[in-house]
């Protein structure tokens, strides 16, 4: 969703180093762009475990992602990744399955999808923090989105923009199309073993269009 759909990244970035650095924590924002794909308590946990050498606690992590939601929120609205809608109005006229797998909780993300986007998402396609236990680099979002679409692996693609997603999507054995939409540079991606690398959501949409 974040860096795919949406061009959140930014203001999910400086938010967390906000809140982390207040914390005492250290985070910088290509920290976040590196960590990107993650639940919000598997960032503060690993956060805590390399700075403090322990594990955090329940009061913690919801102290912690609680006033990041608040610091992203403050940042106002986002506009969508450019091109997105056309790569999605694509795969809808093409049959495709179109799913969303992401490591947010929020309880709005339908809504907001569909009034962004129209009728294209739906409930059932869609794997979110509360549907799994591991999440990305984890590759259960994706197998679980994978199990439920009933297609074999070879009619199935990932489109990533984060280097854990990439690697979620190849410990899947999904192919994965990787679009840069941050400012790590493509190396990051191409490490993760992505399939493909695009400069931008219009590069995917000529792509898919040849």
């Amino acid at each position: 969703m974040d860096g795919v759909l949406f061009n959140s990244m930014p203001h999910h970035a400086e938010a967390w180093q906000e809140v982390m650095t207040a914390h005492g924590l250290n985070f910088t924002i290509a920290d976040c762009f590196r960590n990107e794909g993650r639940t919000g308590q598997d960032v503060i946990d690993y956060c805590i475990r390399r700075d403090h050498g322990r594990q955090a606690t329940e009061e913690e992590i919801w102290a912690i992602y609680h006033e990041k939601t608040e610091h992203f929120r403050s940042k106002g609205p986002v506009e969508p990744i450019a091109h997105v809608k056309d790569v999605l109005e694509l795969l809808q006229r093409e049959g495709a399955q179109i799913w969303v797998v992401t490591g947010s909780g929020q309880s709005s993300l339908l809504e907001r999808l569909n009034s962004t986007f129209g009728p294209i998402f739906s409930r059932e396609r869609m794997i979110t923090a509360y549907d799994v236990v591991h999440g990305k680099p984890d590759p259960e979002p994706y197998l679980k989105a994978w199990e439920r679409s009933g297609l074999s692996k070879e009619q199935c693609f990932v489109i990533e923009n984060a280097p854990l997603g990439v690697r979620a999507g190849k410990a899947a054995g999904l192919t994965v199309l990787a679009i840069n939409t941050g400012p790590l540079p493509d190396e990051d991606l191409k490490n993760e073993k992505a399939d493909y690398v695009f400069h931008d959501m219009s590069a995917l949409l000529d792509w898919l269009q040849a």
